[in-house]
């Protein structure tokens, strides 16, 4: 099967094949036959022509103001006066425009559908104590499903049998697995990890959060309103100017051939090249910085965000749990904690296992190894490690073996965190702590923030508001929103660009794709790949530094002040060449050429977007 062309590809044909009319005629001016180049020229600007006059016309139609209308007119008055040449410059000016426009824009993926495909579509309903797999759009609310481990939750529901570890990353954003016990409510898109659980269904699969979550970016993507290109907004002083020049060059000497030079020199091809130019030079620079950003507009929008809403975990933190604390007990040592806890854990298949067996050869304790394990999945191991043996996992894990530790460890002392409980010889060893830390380069980011003028930075976070104040504290915020689902994410950035706020969302999980395309600038920190997060942002930075954003919002600022410095810059020359024009002193073919040359001197002015 053929693939289809890329609207980048139908684009660059119409500039090609103007530019080939144009040689082929040169060729035929400088041959034999120079009555055919005139030809040549008169049937390619009709054919050239004609679609980008239809396409202004239609714009006209639906009240679209463009730049296009004086490009348009030069075509259509080079016609009837026989001045095919100067219309086909027009018409490579205009078209070559246009497809710069669309290479820069890049043209939208299929982030939805992608993201609906992920979706869980079978479920294993349980009914009268028999196991059926059925359709999730078959369930119904209080019905019993069975979630094996290794499953995605289909619907939202509650656990009334069993226990098991939840990852709620995809939803919530969190990397810390939570325990799921009966009474634990479960969102739909979660997977859990180890053992089977029996949930009743709370909400339908089309009623569940990942079903909200596919509705949120859908409708987010909807409510944006593109911006207009650079080009029609200096249009609507500029096209107007150019018609009365026109009128008056007319009534003065009553030659239309002033009026057609007037319209080529007037042809805003510094609009419809300068800024799509600088622009593709400021988008090249962010790539070569590991920035990619998604098209012209989301460049221009960068530079105006005035306020910056950052997700927590993955963001800001690594993402991942990690050994933030241990307490001993005993005679035990903390270095003794974690050296016995890794050789307990060093072949079990939890995710803490695997923090704890890096944390000790952090500590360069790792390298024993332990005898006779056995690994309940989901709560914890028991074995030998020398000659004691060692019991280690949840607080309920290690009670149901030594009864005798609820003493020592009494009801409450694991909440507000997650832990792994440690019992050596029957004694109570130690406890260790698990956490998100801080990413280095998070403070650094927000204090660029500051240094662009960005004073009100937001962290926005799924986690409660204790963990989310230490982190920002820890990264310089002062403004914290918390346990937050991604339909709250996204009233945040209702409420923030409702109080006049340009909103830059970052974030880097499922549930930021709802905020990521609400804001008027979502980022997406991908290192690791984005999946729907990087298809709902504006740009994505593939480093692992959200820093980069900082880097991002400089780039833009300097891309959109070269373009608008280009824009300028070529205006003016073309208003000189107008006046010039008017008064019988440029021919059309010339002001062809010269508009050519001001073309030149303003792209070489937003080539300068693309160097440091």
């Amino acid at each position: 099967m053929i693939p289809p062309r890329s609207p980048w590809t139908r684009a660059a044909a119409e500039p090609l094949a103007t530019l080939l009319v144009i040689l082929l005629g040169l060729a035929f001016l400088a041959g034999p036959s120079p009555v055919w180049s005139e030809r040549i020229w008169f049937v390619g600007l009709i054919v050239c022509g004609a679609p980008v006059v239809l396409r202004t016309l239609l714009g006209a139609f639906r009240g679209r103001f463009a730049a296009d209308l004086v490009a348009a007119l030069a075509i259509l008055t080079a016609i009837p006066l026989h001045q095919p040449l100067a219309g086909l410059v027009v018409v490579l000016m205009q078209t070559g425009g246009e497809a710069l426009e669309r290479y820069a824009a890049g043209r939208a993926s299929r982030a939805v559908e992608e993201l609906e495909a992920a979706a869980p579509r079978r479920a294993n309903r349980i009914r009268q104590s028999q196991v059926e797999e059925v359709p999730a759009d078959q369930i119904r609310r209080g019905e019993l499903i069975l979630v094996r481990p290794g499953d995605m939750v289909p619907c939202d529901g509650i656990v009334v049998q069993g226990f098991s570890h939840i990852d709620t990353s995809r939803i919530t954003g969190e990397p810390i697995p939570i325990t799921a016990e009966p009474g634990r409510g479960l969102l739909s898109g979660t997977l859990n990890l180890e053992g089977p659980l029996t949930v009743e269904v709370q909400a339908v699969a089309s009623e569940s959060q990942y079903a909200r979550i596919v509705q949120l970016v859908r409708s987010a993507e909807t409510s944006k309103s593109p911006l207009q290109r650079m080009a029609d907004r200096y249009a609507v002083a500029f096209t107007p100017l150019t018609l009365v020049v026109c009128a008056a060059a007319y009534l003065a000497s009553r030659d239309p051939l002033r009026v057609l030079a007037v319209l080529v020199v007037a042809t805003p091809c510094p609009l419809i090249l300068a800024a799509p130019v600088a622009m593709i030079g400021g988008l090249n620079r962010a790539a070569r910085r590991s920035i990619i950003i998604r098209h012209g507009e989301a460049l221009e929008r960068l530079g105006q965000v005035t306020a910056v809403l950052i997700d927590k975990t993955g963001t800001l933190t690594v993402g991942r749990p990690s050994v933030t604390a241990i307490q001993s007990s005993g005679p035990w040592t903390e270095d003794d904690v974690l050296r016995y806890a890794a050789a307990a854990d060093a072949g079990a298949s939890h995710m803490l296992a695997r923090s704890i067996v890096a944390a000790a050869a952090a500590r360069g304790l790792a390298g024993t190894t332990a005898s006779g394990v056995v690994e309940t999945p989901g709560q914890g191991v028991t074995g030998l490690v020398g000659e004691h043996r060692v019991t280690l996992g949840s607080r309920s894990f290690v009670l149901d073996r030594h009864p005798g530790l609820a003493a020592v460890w009494p009801d409450g002392a694991d909440r507000g965190g997650l832990r792994a409980w440690l019992a050596i010889d029957g004694a109570p060893a130690g406890v260790i702590e698990f956490g998100d830390r801080l990413r280095p380069e998070a403070r650094r980011l927000v204090l660029d923030l500051v240094g662009l003028g960005i004073v009100r930075v937001v962290l926005v976070s799924g986690d409660s508001l204790s963990h989310s104040r230490a982190v920002a504290q820890a990264a310089g915020i002062h403004e914290v929103r918390a346990d937050l689902l991604p339909e709250d994410k996204v009233r945040v950035v209702e409420e923030v660009e409702g109080q006049g706020e340009r909103v830059l969302m970052i974030g880097d999980g499922t549930n930021d794709a709802p905020a990521l395309s609400r804001a008027t600038v979502g980022v997406a920190i991908a290192a690791h790949g984005g999946g729907i997060t990087a298809e709902a942002a504006d740009a994505v930075v593939l480093a692992d530094d959200p820093s980069r954003v900082a880097e991002a919002i400089a780039i833009s600022r300097r891309t959109i002040r070269i373009a608008r410095e280009s824009v300028w810059t070529g205006l003016g020359l073309s208003g000189l060449a107008m006046v010039a024009a008017s008064l019988g002193n440029i021919p059309p073919t010339m002001g062809a050429v010269l508009q050519e040359v001001i073309d030149v001197a303003v792209i070489l002015n937003a080539v300068r977007a693309s160097t440091p």
